[in-house]
């Protein structure tokens, strides 16, 4: 069991830090190719990114609220939450468990079609504008220099958001099927 938290916990934590890292390397290189300044791109590539880490921890968070098949009592999703996190139910097992008492699948489940990974995009790209724009403003003190930054750098972080978020869906994807597989054997 303790294998398993911990297991668990490095995971989500990898997932932040790639973020991070990820989110810093693209502001630093988009802030500098808008102000040709060396110090604004790296005071906007390290202040930003901590910011946005968070908003986007929130975002993941929301995200998993929002993809709820159905609103279960506070009990049902307390012990779901804790089961999917702790992998004691495989996605077999989760949703014979939900079509057994009337829900459709696991609600904290990544987006499944086309239309979830669109607005889960979307959201992102308008929370990722906002915080770029506070930030660069409050550190630049210009506001077309931090609307241009808020502009161009989290449309490009939103498709390395995009890609991000699809490289760890099929990793957690393949370690699902590696685990069946042994499961299976």
């Amino acid at each position: 069991m303790v294998r398993i938290l911990i297991s668990t916990a490095r995971r989500l934590a990898l997932k932040i830090a790639s973020y991070g890292a990820m989110h810093l390397i693209v502001a630093v290189l988009v802030a500098f190719a808008l102000t040709r300044d060396w110090r604004i791109a790296l005071a906007v590539g390290v202040v930003e990114p901590v910011f946005q880490t968070i908003a986007y921890s929130i975002h993941d968070r929301v995200w998993h609220r929002v993809e709820r098949r159905r609103m279960l009592s506070g009990v049902e999703e307390t012990a779901e939450a804790f089961t999917a996190r702790l992998e004691l139910m495989d996605a077999h097992e989760q949703n014979r468990a939900h079509n057994h008492h009337g829900h459709h699948g696991h609600s904290h489940a990544l987006p499944r079609n086309l239309k979830q990974i669109a607005l889960k995009t979307v959201t992102y790209g308008v929370m990722h504008f906002t915080v770029a724009v506070l930030v660069a403003f409050a550190l630049t003190r210009d506001i077309r220099i931090a609307l241009a930054i808020g502009t161009v750098e989290p449309l490009v972080q939103t498709v390395f958001f995009t890609l991000h978020d699809r490289i760890w869906t099929r990793i957690e994807a393949r370690k699902a099927a590696r685990r069946a597989a042994e499961a299976a054997a």
